[in-house]
């Protein structure tokens, strides 16, 4: 069958009402949901990035839908944000139209953020009462979105951060909340692709559950980076300005703060992560081949080049001093290879 007539074949089946009560059906909309998580987690970075994080002072899940729709409103709002101290001691000479342009930035950031949740819990409620998610899997589900659920909490506590001493929000509190996002996303992929590729066998080897845990690990010290704007110091590569290790790497005392403070020291891990993350793709790749079985090589192959685009992303960013276009994309591609690596260790686990 060649490649036009799988995809009539496919339009054809999808049209059918039998479909729509089928896993794969399941398997499409968790792809469409890993979609829209994905593009939270861009839009939330280039909303730190930007220094929007903070333009709405309040958390109001249901009501905050919806934007100021009047020039007494958009006063209201700017009026708020003038007494934190972002706005005090950095952005004392924003107008109103610099605030909306911050604004619509937070503002999309939390909307998707809604949307997902509907767009989670709809189809779920369709697909548990049809039958093509078992009964056995609603638990499964209900954490998912309870998941969700609690990501929007983490991001308020995060933004909460920033109102009252800071004029951004706690770097900590900024990798924790990236973190929840990462592994809501990683548990999303996983769930799709049991959906899609049903696996015959039992867990990943362990191998590759530690390549994504190197993963994720590496996206929560960018976080600290990015929170700690530590990108914009020792913008040299391989060395640090001249040196292996940055000056008064453990300045704060006790020393394990300087894990979380330091903006030398969170720039010197990031790096030494990045490397190991090389070595162990290397492993992940010879396993792939030696192990692995048609899907499970290119993905694989696909986790090697993902890899190695991001180192490179990576160092130009750095040595550039993360301008916002190159800091978004750096962003974005971590958010990829992540998924990559979950795909890769689920086809293992086909392997």
């Amino acid at each position: 069958m060649d490649l036009f007539a799988r995809v009539r074949y496919q339009m054809t089946a999808m049209m059918t009402a039998n479909f729509w009560k089928s896993p794969t059906a399941v398997g499409i909309w968790l792809v469409a949901v890993v979609l829209v998580i994905l593009f939270m987690v861009v839009i939330g970075g280039l909303t730190r990035l930007t220094g929007s994080g903070l333009s709405i002072t309040e958390w109001k899940p249901i009501m905050g839908a919806i934007p100021p729709l009047s020039d007494a409103a958009w006063m209201e709002a700017f009026a708020k944000y003038k007494q934190i101290p972002q706005f005090l001691q950095q952005n004392s000479d924003m107008t109103l139209a610099g605030f909306k342009d911050i604004f619509w930035w937070e503002w999309g950031h939390r909307f998707l953020g809604r949307f997902l949740g509907l767009l989670f819990a709809v189809p779920f409620l369709w697909f548990a009462l049809t039958g093509a998610i078992a009964r056995k899997e609603w638990p499964r589900f209900v954490i998912l979105f309870a998941l969700g659920g609690f990501q929007g909490l983490l991001g308020w506590w995060m933004v909460q951060s920033g109102l009252e001493t800071r004029v951004s929000v706690a770097p900590l509190r900024l990798a924790i909340h990236l973190g929840a996002a990462v592994i809501l996303l990683g548990a999303m992929v996983w769930t799709a692709l049991d959906y899609l590729r049903p696996p015959k066998s039992g867990w990943a080897p362990k191998l590759n559950l530690t390549f994504i845990a190197l993963i994720y690990g590496q996206i929560i010290l960018g976080a600290l980076v990015a929170g700690l704007h530590a990108g914009l110091l020792y913008n040299t590569w391989p060395d640090m300005n001249g040196s292996v290790f940055p000056e008064d790497a453990f300045f704060y005392a006790p020393w394990w703060r300087n894990i979380f403070e330091n903006p030398g020291l969170a720039q010197f891990n990031h790096r030494i992560l990045a490397y190991v993350v090389a070595a162990m793709t290397v492993a992940i790749y010879a396993n792939a081949l030696k192990q692995g079985a048609g899907t499970a090589k290119t993905s694989g192959k696909v986790a090697t080049v993902f890899v190695t685009i991001q180192i490179f992303l990576g160092i130009v960013t750095l040595v550039y001093q993360a301008p916002l276009g190159l800091s978004a994309i750096h962003q974005t591609v971590a958010a990829l290879l992540f998924c990559i690596a979950v795909w890769h260790a689920h086809e293992m686990r086909k392997s």
